[in-house]
């Protein structure tokens, strides 16, 4: 039993309206255009919302969407026959109110569908019950059957036929090796030395005639080939000796001064080290904002210089070469597409975004494209490549921003202050980057508490200690009325996370610390002990953004991290309704050049916007993420 059953228009004007048991369709439209078509992820034409299932088609040509909800605990098999026969017989039957391109034609017009979806409706169910049950294979109908019992009988002197031809092959290379032959077989006409051809009454088959010439092109040409070889080879000077002496590390050293690690000392004082230059770690912008990402390379202005085009090389090859592939005003099929997307999901394999991701993408923009009507001088692969930028793009482009700086400052209103917990598995960089962010914060006029929940690993401690030490001498209480702008809030190892965190909040709120930035112990995925007490932590002291820190060296691995990050957190909530990942922070993002694939497939798989970018080591390494120039770089030969 089918819930609804609609067709609207890709502007948003509803055709026809089908009410089953639902009683609106409202909300799960709404929320399939919200999540699927607007965000480019129709690489699947199935989508579940809540109890319903929903499954859409796509017409590109006169810009419709048919779209059928059932219940997702029923299994119907003639949905899919279903939506193609509406299809079908709506766009035949108003073809001409639908070709006039209007919305308001289309809200003039009268689409009475009623009576002829009832009978395909109908015509389907009959049809899935008709079909014929599925009966077990007997042993008659077997190919074992059918052979003859002399056939599978094997005596114990014989051998069978493969080993028979193996003993006779291996036989026959005896012989040839002993230079011995055998006297019942005539010598071939090859190897006796006399010519053959149709004169000496001796035919050839192709592929002996083939192989004959082959033999005589390797006689002829393969000396040459074998003395030229040798020549190189002999002229070649070779080196007697070695260029220089060889140091063993524990053989003693020449230079003792390199062992020397002792500080300098000057009338037998040690030397006080130069302060750090301020002004190199202060580049997060005017007033602490983030630049945006830059993934263009000095390569790219090199090529372009390399590559100019010469005015008199191929005039007329040049026209023919760009008239070639030309649609010319008829609709786009799978078949016109399915060479160029297969081209496409190679290159961003190859640029680091996971295969499933790269295959929904492919099979998004071919289902955005079927039976859309081309333009005269407009290229097959020049159409699948714009529609897969435009894809991606508006992947990269978060559905809600997630802007800090302002939910700081309502925090600030209700005098609370502004929690935000850093998950992640092991060694993706959580530590650098909650210092980089603290940082980013400062130098925005934030005061941050530090809370130092990674009590497992050895040393984490010590290096939020370290940070804070540094940001301090960054920010001196001096400059800012004797108040510290930064603290580090820890108890030390082997304590409850949840209950560090518990108590690092209810300190910021007395102390009056504007932000409280939660390092967690990073954890694998599948460790299902460690992922509890994260939900745990999560649902105690519910932070006001979670953020998942991942490396930009993945490729398959971060569409698993993150989804089972996503449902470990929802399956050991304690909440009715689980709190999960919020945001993304992308590490490493300067050692991958221009494979930033990992980008595209951790916004695709959740659908959560890269809050920040990490780019280095030092405090203004940190970006925000530009969505053009991923996209630029990722499109990029």
């Amino acid at each position: 039993m089918l819930d609804f059953f609609t067709i609207f228009s890709k502007g948003g004007l509803v055709l026809w309206c089908f009410q089953g048991v639902s009683d609106s369709c409202t909300g799960p439209v709404n929320a399939l255009i919200r999540s699927v078509l607007l965000q480019e992820r129709g690489g699947n034409n199935s989508f579940t919302h809540e109890a319903l299932t929903l499954k859409y088609k796509l017409d590109n040509q006169f810009e419709l969407v048919f779209v059928v909800g059932f219940q997702k605990i029923l299994t119907l098999t003639y949905v899919d026959k279903l939506i193609d026969d509406v299809h079908r017989l709506f766009r035949d039957k108003y073809r001409t109110e639908i070709q006039q391109q209007s919305a308001l034609s289309l809200l003039n017009g009268t689409f009475d569908f009623q009576n002829d979806f009832l009978r395909l409706l109908r015509e389907a169910e009959e049809s899935s019950k008709i079909r014929a049950p599925t009966t077990m294979k007997k042993f008659e109908d077997s190919e074992k059957a059918k052979k003859p019992v002399r056939s599978m009988i094997e005596t114990r002197g014989e051998k069978p036929k493969e080993k028979a031809k193996n003993s006779k092959k291996k036989g026959a290379k005896k012989e040839s090796s002993d230079g011995l032959l055998a006297t019942s077989k005539p010598v071939p006409a090859e190897k006796s030395g006399l010519p053959v051809g149709p004169e000496n009454g001796v035919e050839l088959s192709k592929e002996e005639l083939i192989r004959r010439k082959r033999e005589e092109f390797i006689q002829k040409h393969g000396r040459g080939l074998e003395k030229s070889s040798k020549s190189t080879k002999s002229d070649a000077p070779k080196e007697k000796g070695k260029k220089a002496p060889r140091v063993w590390a524990l053989g003693g050293c020449a230079n003792k001064e390199v062992l020397d690690y002792s500080t300098p000392t000057t009338n037998g004082a040690p030397e006080v080290a130069p302060p750090e230059d301020i002004s190199l770690i202060r580049g997060t912008g005017p007033g602490g904002q983030l630049q945006d990402l830059d993934c263009s390379s000095s390569d790219d202005e090199v090529a372009a210089q390399n590559t100019k085009p010469s005015a008199t090389k191929g005039t007329l090859g040049g026209m023919f070469g760009m008239l070639k592939g030309l649609v010319g005003s008829k609709s786009l099929s799978r078949e016109d597409m399915e060479s160029v997307l297969d081209k496409m999901r190679d290159h961003l394999i190859a640029k680091n975004v996971a295969a499933d991701i790269a295959v929904q993408l492919c099979e998004s923009v071919a289902n955005k494209l079927e039976g859309k009507v081309m333009g005269t001088f407009s290229t097959v692969t020049s159409t699948v490549k714009q529609a897969l930028q435009e894809s991606l793009v508006q992947i990269l482009q978060p559905q809600r921003r997630v802007d800090m700086l302002r939910d700081i400052m309502d925090a600030q209103r209700h005098q609370r202050p502004y929690v935000v917990t850093f998950c992640g598995v092991n060694g993706v960089g959580k530590s650098t980057n909650l210092a980089k962010i603290s940082f980013w914060l400062l130098e925005n006029g934030f005061s941050v508490l530090i809370a130092a929940c990674d009590t497992f690993r050895a040393g984490a401690v010590e290096q939020l200690r370290t940070h804070t030490r540094r940001l301090s001498a960054l920010h001196p209480p001096e400059k800012h009325g004797g108040r510290a702008m930064v603290q580090l809030f820890e108890k030390g190892y082997g304590k409850d996370a949840a209950g560090i965190a518990m108590e690092a909040i209810a300190f910021a709120r007395n102390q009056g610390f504007d932000v409280v930035l939660v390092d967690t112990a990073g954890r694998m995925q599948d460790n299902a002990p460690l992922m509890t007490a994260l939900a745990k932590l999560i649902t105690v002291n519910t932070p006001d953004l979670v953020l998942f820190v991942g490396e930009a060296l993945v490729g398959n691995e971060a569409v698993d991290q993150l989804v089972k990050f996503n449902r470990a957190l929802a399956d050991h909530s304690m909440a009715q309704t689980p709190r999960l990942i919020d945001g993304i922070v992308l590490t490493k993002f300067d050692t991958i050049d221009d494979k930033v694939g990992a980008a595209i497939s951790m916004t695709y798989i959740t659908s959560k916007p890269i809050v920040f970018v990490g780019t280095g080591q030092t405090y203004c390494d940190l970006r925000s993420l530009n969505a053009k120039a991923v996209v630029a770089a990722l499109m990029k030969a």
